[in-house]
């Protein structure tokens, strides 16, 4: 992503930059997949495809919005193929139900109203189960992750992760990290009287330009999904180290309209036979992320 420096930064310092960037937002995992096609081979199940709504079985394809800048679940790869554990999740999910998979790049914070427009038949892209979101979508839990703080590396301003009181912190707009600032920490600050997370959180509409700002300097530390802070962490190569352990761990669900019954237990079931075949399993192997597998595939149940 495009760097803005001022006079203030050395040559170097800049090349730094730059350089995290692009190692945070357009490498392959270390042990990942070797090419952008889903790595493994799924069978339909004709069950599931014949209970399908109408416009898809007419049109053969799942549109499944995500935000491509979340590493390493959805990212872009230099000649923009969106990639990641979602998309591989995705294109075998869309397989299980007869469809081909489709994603398509948005914004985060627009996801849920592109849905709710009918614009995706759903979404893939890291969203936390939540029952305020779930009061407008319907959420196929299929993974899990916390958030974690991460900042750069030896921690030179000696912040704790669990007192950011004052602390300037990247987060991504409309994510769950942004209201961890402004629901939880900001509020916890003012009642210890001490100084606010400035502006609830330095916020942008893509998580590569959060872990950019974070590795530039711009801001102290960044707040993600914990996932996505390992990643970024491996690689950065030592620019940035994640602080303590997960916390505010919680289902991640695939995004569904509301109401939308068939397409919805469809999800949902395709999803469970994924688990039980062990295909869900080599997948998030491949990605170094099986530490978040889930052994049910459940719908709307966000613990809070």
């Amino acid at each position: 992503m495009p760097v803005t420096t001022t006079g203030t930064y050395s040559t170097w310092t800049a090349a730094l930059i730059i350089t995290g960037s692009v190692l945070v937002t357009g490498c392959r995992p270390v042990s990942g997949p070797t090419s952008a096609g889903s790595p493994v081979r799924v069978e339909a199940d004709a069950g599931l495809a014949s209970a399908l709504p109408a416009h898809l079985k007419k049109s053969g394809t799942l549109t499944i919005a995500t935000d491509a800048s979340y590493a390493p679940m959805e990212y872009k790869e230099p000649d923009g193929t969106i990639v990641g554990v979602d998309v591989d999740l995705g294109k075998a999910i869309a397989g299980k139900l007869g469809l081909r998979a489709r994603f398509q790049d948005a914004k985060f914070d627009g996801i849920i109203g592109g849905i709710q427009a009918g614009k995706y038949d759903m979404s893939m892209s890291s969203f936390t189960a939540t029952k305020e979101r779930e009061k407008s979508v319907d959420m196929v839990t299929y993974f899990s992750a916390g958030l974690a703080v991460a900042v750069n590396k030896g921690n030179p301003k000696g912040i704790d992760p669990d007192r950011l009181c004052g602390v300037k912190v990247a987060v991504q707009t409309g994510s769950v990290s942004a209201d961890d600032i402004k629901n939880r920490r900001n509020p916890e600050c003012e009642a210890h009287r001490r100084p606010a997370i400035p502006g609830d959180g330095h916020r942008f509409e893509l998580q590569t330009d959060v872990t950019t700002a974070l590795v530039a300097g711009r801001d102290d530390a960044m707040i993600s999904d914990s996932s996505v802070v390992a990643y970024a962490v491996k690689q950065s190569r030592g620019r940035i180290e994640q602080l303590g352990t997960a916390y505010a761990v919680d289902p991640s669900g695939i995004v569904v309209p509301k109401g939308d019954g068939r397409l919805t237990e469809a999800v949902q079931r395709a999803v469970q036979k994924l688990i039980d075949d062990g295909t869900y399993s080599r997948i998030l192997t491949r990605w170094g992320v099986r530490s978040g597998a889930v052994a049910h595939a459940d719908v709307n149940a966000a613990a809070h």
